[in-house]
């Protein structure tokens, strides 16, 4: 948990770091090189800013180990984390779609100096390495909340492609300006996807959400394996912030003491355990088998 806590804070503090270089340096482009498109995608990194905040401080929070008032950790706070991400998605989705409709309607001749081209090229080198290793670290650790991040920083990197369309098409003729609004309001209608599904999958998980039905049979036939195992039923899991916890009944032999039944027991958790490296723990119930 230490190690997957520091990679989180490393990677999200890099993300940080990044988001802020890249705004003030397309802010700066933007602004001397005469681009409102780019100045709004200087924006759009800035409020990246905000997610990596969510993330650099609710880790210290998810990560607590678990206490008297809290017997099974802090973890879901991570999936209500996701969800705050998803809801920036959303909102800042819904800010570009919305300037673009306005510009859309409202056209007026820009005059661009070429180096705004600089904005958007390096937003998009920039930000697409970003996405690449932060996704890494979250699904290595399978935080719901980094891989969230991830594709804010995805969406960062595709909302500056159809800037820079723009600029170059309107450097070379003028009259082709309104496909920077018409850009701009097809990555929204992206960006709201990627929201979307971040969201109501973080709703999922604080609803407990369990396995699907092919880890199910993985996991049935992993403990069946177990030549005394007589059979196994009830298995149950419950979703915690991309990990899992198992409860199952087992049917060993009726005239086994009730230490070789534990065994056989501890067994089986640490089979399941092994071959998934998302179960947290698992709680055996023991029967007789008939």
């Amino acid at each position: 948990m230490d190690k997957n806590i520091a990679k989180i804070q490393r990677v999200t503090l890099l993300g940080f770091g990044a988001n802020i270089i890249l705004s003030v340096v397309k802010l700066v482009i933007g602004i001397y090189g005469n681009s409102q498109a780019v100045v709004a995608d200087a924006l759009h990194s800035f409020s990246d800013t905000s997610s990596d905040l969510v993330i650099i401080f609710g880790v210290k929070y998810w990560s607590a180990p678990p206490d008297q008032c809290h017997p099974f950790g802090h973890r879901k706070l991570e999936s209500f984390v996701t969800v705050i991400i998803g809801l920036i998605l959303l909102a800042t989705a819904a800010g570009i779609g919305y300037n673009g409709v306005i510009s859309l309607m409202d056209r007026k001749p820009v005059h661009l100096n070429w180096m705004v081209i600089l904005g958007p090229v390096l937003s998009i080198v920039v930000k697409e390495f970003l996405f690449r290793i932060t996704y890494r670290v979250g699904t290595q650790t399978h935080s719901s909340p980094v891989k969230a991040n991830a594709w804010h920083h995805r969406t960062d990197a595709l909302s500056s492609i159809p800037v820079l369309v723009a600029v170059v098409a309107c450097l070379i003729n003028p009259a082709l300006a309104f496909l920077d609004q018409v850009g701009a309001i097809l990555v929204s209608a992206f960006i709201i996807k990627v929201g979307l599904e971040i969201l109501f999958s973080s709703i999922n998980e604080l609803m407990d959400r369990g396995m699907s039905k092919s880890e199910l049979k993985e996991m049935e036939a992993r403990i069946r394996n177990n030549p005394e195992v007589r059979g196994v039923h009830n298995i149950r899991t419950r979703n915690l912030a991309g990990s899992f916890y198992v409860d199952l009944h087992l049917e060993v032999d009726a005239d086994l003491t009730v230490k070789k039944g534990h065994d056989i027991s501890e067994i089986v958790k640490e089979t399941l355990m092994d071959g998934n490296d998302r179960i947290i723990d698992v709680m055996i119930h023991l029967e007789p088998a008939q």
